[in-house]
């Protein structure tokens, strides 16, 4: 499945470029609290973390009743899914887990001759379709959308439920959870992995219309989270600003990154995360991931037959480990 690929390179020791896991390490200050709690594990957390979910309401200003947390926002998007994914219409190349999840789907292709970019206002979705599944920024390009039109997308299809995945907007694109409050077919999902780097802690939530969030609030575990991972969460969401410094930083890595691929003759295309689209033709990206590998570098090849063969997401490392990622291609590219 492609989806469980999507979680290779657990144990994998060497460069891992592969999944869109944050270089940087949790702040200290997460570090520190989550081991603070250490000594308490013997105990629950409050039932349905209440301290983060208090928290979340206060910043994102929005009723507590609607917001549900679990561990990763991919259990949120399964369950979602589950209930809602009779039909669904997806903005493809999108996050692997929503074509294997839902029941049927159909698609709104976004092309490379438009750099994967789309106007949500020319959005025409099937009649039928149960979930519109948007990821914004977008993965796996890493572009974002205008969220202006929808809005009216909301009120034009009011019996399609619209699922807005939030999990890179920590690092770029307008979110939308405002709107939760004004329009009952609106879901928001959101992590902690991305631009927090607390993949590891497992943290993700939704802020959904009330009917579905009680749903899932009373038919999932009422302790989602660990200890350590709620407070790591919390010392991570108190300190913003740095979360804001560290953005800044990755973005740098990561145009040195597609700057240096480009002087090596690969078109990649535009992001606003740390992670990006490369094409490599005329060469097989399977064949090319699977040669970085012997030299102990991880990628994840698109494997999108109506894209080409050519395409690798590649996510920022750290600039030492991209400085050998682009010294290995030199030896794999031909040459000119």
């Amino acid at each position: 499945m492609t989806a469980k690929l999507e979680k290779g390179g657990g144990t994998f020791e060497g460069i891992k470029m592969l999944l869109c896991e944050n270089p940087l390490p949790p702040l200290e200050e997460a570090v520190a609290a989550a081991r603070a709690e250490l000594p308490y594990g013997n105990y629950y957390t409050e039932p349905y973390s209440a301290p983060l979910r208090r928290f979340l309401a206060e910043q994102l200003d929005v009723p507590e009743r609607l917001i549900h947390i679990n561990a990763g926002s991919e259990l949120i998007l399964r369950q979602l899914f589950d209930r809602l994914g009779q039909q669904v219409h997806l903005l493809t190349p999108t996050y692997a887990l929503f074509p294997e999840v839902a029941r049927r789907y159909t698609e709104t292709l976004l092309t490379p001759e438009e750099e994967f970019g789309f106007d949500l206002a020319r959005l025409e979705v099937p009649a039928g379709t149960t979930l519109l599944a948007i990821v914004n920024p977008n993965n796996p390009n890493g572009g974002t959308f205008d969220m202006t039109p929808l809005p009216h997308l909301l009120r034009k299809y009011p019996d399609t439920r619209m699922l807005v995945d939030e999990a890179f907007i920590g690092l770029a694109g307008q979110s939308v959870v405002h709107l939760v409050l004004e329009h009952p077919n609106l879901l928001v999902t959101r992590t902690l992995s991305k631009a927090h780097s607390l993949a590891g802690f497992r943290v993700g939530y939704a802020v959904l219309p009330p009917d579905l969030a009680d749903d899932l609030n009373t038919h999932n575990d009422a302790y989602p989270l660990a200890r350590p991972s709620q407070a790591a969460a919390l010392a991570t969401l108190q300190r913003e600003e740095k979360i804001r410094e560290r953005v800044g930083q990755l973005r740098q890595w990561t145009e040195q990154l597609a700057a240096g691929l480009r002087a090596l003759g690969v078109r990649t295309f535009p992001t606003t995360t740390y992670f990006f689209l490369a094409d490599f033709s005329p060469l097989n990206a399977t064949d090319l991931a699977n040669r970085l590998r012997q030299q102990g570098i991880l990628v994840k090849p698109l494997q999108d037959p109506r894209l080409g063969a050519g395409y690798l997401r590649v996510t920022t490392a750290q600039p030492a480990e991209n400085a050998r990622f682009l010294e290995v291609l030199r030896t794999l590219l031909p040459a000119g």
